[in-house]
């Protein structure tokens, strides 16, 4: 039987992997988007005003901006020493596509890669100068500067997606990433952030999971989720194998607005192992960004229930600008 031998959360966003004198690269488009924040939807100037009280002009300092990219990269670097230390035989990674190999054409709920390989495929000049303004520069962060691919493990996706099929997830599967909106069948921003900074390039074999967080209409609840992960955990059990394995979901946490009573929420729910005080969330919290959230809970649901002890490496929340806008980051592992 496979055996986890541990359990790992973390954010992956862009800011992680931009320098932090460019952390308002992305304020302008903030300005012009409307914006989810606690179940309502915001103008960012609304935001602005509804947050006066909170003095977040004091966040978004030259100075507060080194501060906490220095602690994202210290917090990065304890989960990949963790990882590296544990040398899990395999890992099943969970993330969130965001159209970029699924498209409105077919976008599954949920997604389990039965594959022989993925690739990491840099993008081309033309690519990058579709993206919006902010991206391109973080693109390393997750990007390899060449064509890479890596080793994935069609047998344990395979079963997997026969176990949730069993359990009543009807799951889709893939032998090959589909070419999305850019153009690119390159593995989503979501797991090329593990591969490049918990891994550090050093990829083990592995199994991608996908889960449409951002897209409606058919967005899995939190507490599809949660039951997910329960199905997904019993399944990587079931592997008749002695194989080690590392469960690793990688999003979240609040954004594109900061929540930090949300983000406590979640922090919460983990040190409880009571996935629970998460699901319990009305679902018009997990929109836009902060859906990313729902790539944890199968993991926090997981742990609590296999009974690994939670460690909070930090959380960062890093703002952007005065309305609030930017990404609160999260970093924890289950040993």
């Amino acid at each position: 039987m496979a055996r986890i031998v541990l359990g790992l959360a973390t954010s992956h966003g862009p800011m992680l992997s931009t320098p932090p004198e460019q952390w308002d690269a992305r304020v302008p488009a903030d300005r012009q988007a409307r914006h989810h924040f606690r179940g309502r939807t915001f103008t960012f100037d609304g935001l602005v005003a509804l947050r006066a009280g909170e003095n977040l002009a004091s966040q978004i300092t030259p100075q507060r901006w080194r501060e906490r990219h220095a602690a994202c990269q210290r917090a990065i670097a304890r989960l990949a020493d963790v990882f590296h230390s544990a040398k899990p035989d395999v890992a099943v990674i969970v993330g969130n596509d965001q159209m970029e190999v699924f498209s409105d054409k077919n976008l599954p709920a949920f997604a389990v890669f039965r594959g022989d390989t993925v690739e990491n495929i840099p993008l081309t000049e033309a690519q990058l100068a579709r993206l919006p303004a902010g991206i391109a520069i973080a693109e390393p962060g997750h990007m390899t500067p060449t064509r890479t691919a890596y080793r994935t493990l069609p047998e344990l996706g395979e079963h997997i997606a026969r176990t949730l099929i069993a359990e009543a997830f009807d799951v889709a599967v893939s032998k090959e990433l589909p070419a999305g909106p850019l153009g690119s069948n390159s593995i989503p921003h979501a797991f090329g952030f593990i591969y490049r900074n918990v891994m550090r390039d050093a990829v083990i074999p592995h199994v991608p999971v996908m889960v449409n967080t951002f897209y409606p209409p058919n967005q899995p609840s939190a507490a599809r989720c949660a039951g997910f992960g329960r199905a997904l955990l019993r399944a990587i059990a079931g592997w008749q194998t002695d194989k080690t394995v590392a469960l690793i979901c990688s999003g979240g946490l609040s954004h594109f607005v900061v929540d930090e009573e949300l983000d406590a929420r979640v922090l919460g729910a983990i040190a409880a192992r009571d996935v629970s005080r998460v699901v319990d969330l009305p679902e018009t919290y997990f929109q836009a960004g902060s859906s990313e959230i729902k790539n944890w809970i199968p993991v926090i649901g997981a742990m609590a229930e296999l009974g690994l002890a939670p460690n909070v490496v930090d959380y960062v929340p890093c703002y952007r600008s005065e309305a609030g806008t930017g990404n609160a980051m999260g970093f924890v592992y289950w040993q």
